[in-house]
């Protein structure tokens, strides 16, 4: 059952409240054992002290008397005395109630954003515990409820498009088994290669939105065995591909990697027709280096390229065979792993993709 009264709010007043309350006592108890003592009343300082014959030496006893310090209490240390040892057993207390104050304060917030950072990253990861004062818990449920909703409308969103993209493929089929009927060849050869772009752009949507859709859980994972792997499969297909460099094993996503790799493996070789893949590790980071001698990308353009679709058409036309969206796809599933991917110029020319991940 939720408790309606355990609110951040109330949790903060009521430790307030008891800080002073305990430097108020602790302060009270000070001043009761160590602070100055009560002067003795004036009967029994008479007593003490027999009244002295009057006159001038009467007089003159009276005023050494007046001048004279009384001496301190008897078993009491006369530093105690000062007024700034309960200012400090006050000041110590309310600083350890403002730390915890501030703890209560800081560590909701935490707690979001650890887990919008997580979000950011995978859309199944797990929900908010709702735990916590009120207000903390109002907000994890909150949360827990936009990211439902985020995944409901991915999910829709995907389902929906790979639908579209389903059904068109039927009537695409048929219009390519009718432009075969088609005896101009010029126009037969310009219906049919707009026919395959058409087929290509579908199967590269299929193929995207299944990479969005797909959650892989971080695993140890032999990367360097993996570049080899996809070295040795281009070189039996004639590419031209070669690999350099070692690496231990990373903890990634093994389909997402493959995914990206792959894509930049196949980039190069479409406009460049060779790559070489170089490995950097370090104790920090794997940097994978997929380096072409081709014709490169402007500057202005490489962030551009990992737009779904678009296509730097004065350096990499369509006759290459592209669609356009390897490179989103490849710097997605970098991405997923906690990773990023960027374009460099290749030095003498070309263009040279740097997979970024981290050792976590």
């Amino acid at each position: 059952m939720i408790r309606s009264a355990d609110t951040l709010f109330a949790r903060l007043f009521g430790g307030a409240v008891l800080a002073i309350i305990l430097a108020h006592l602790l302060a009270f108890i000070w001043f009761h054992h160590y602070g100055p003592a009560m002067p003795p009343p004036p009967s029994a300082y008479q007593n003490a002290h027999p009244a002295e014959p009057s006159g001038e030496s009467s007089e003159l006893s009276s005023a050494l008397n007046a001048l004279r310090p009384p001496p301190p209490p008897p078993g009491r240390p006369p530093f105690l005395g000062i007024p700034l040892i309960p200012l400090f057993f006050q000041l110590v207390t309310l600083v350890i109630a403002a730390w915890f104050g501030a703890k209560a304060l800081s560590r909701p917030v935490q707690r979001i954003s650890d887990a919008a950072e997580r979000l950011s990253e995978n859309l199944d990861s797990p929900p908010l515990a709702i735990t916590g004062p009120r207000e903390a818990r109002q907000a994890a449920a909150t949360f827990n409820l936009m990211q439902e909703r985020i995944r409901d409308q991915v999910q829709q969103r995907g389902r929906m498009l790979a639908a579209v993209s389903h059904d068109l493929r039927t009537p695409l089929a048929r219009l390519k088994l009718r432009v075969e009927q088609i005896e101009e060849p010029k126009l037969h050869g310009q219906m049919t290669q707009d026919l395959n772009d058409m087929i290509a752009m579908l199967d590269a949507t299929l193929t995207y939105l299944n990479e969005e859709r797909t959650s892989e859980a971080l695993q140890y994972f032999d990367v360097q065995a993996l570049i080899e792997s996809l070295t040795e499969n281009a070189q039996d297909n004639g590419d031209d591909v070669e690999a350099s460099g070692t690496c231990k094993p990373l903890k990634s996503q093994p389909m997402a990697l493959r995914s990206c790799l792959h894509n930049l493996i196949d980039n190069a070789l479409r406009y460049a027709g060779h790559a070489r893949v170089m490995i950097e590790d370090s104790t920090e980071r794997l940097r994978i280096r997929v380096v072409d001698q081709g014709p490169g990308i402007p500057e202005n353009l490489r962030e551009a390229v990992f737009e779904p679709f678009y296509r730097v058409e004065g350096s990499r036309n369509r006759n290459s065979g592209g669609v356009g969206i390897g490179m989103t796809i490849a710097r997605e599933a970098a991405r997923r792993m906690g990773g990023d991917l960027r374009l460099e110029e290749t030095p003498g020319g070309g263009l040279t993709a740097v997979v970024d991940l981290p050792r976590v």
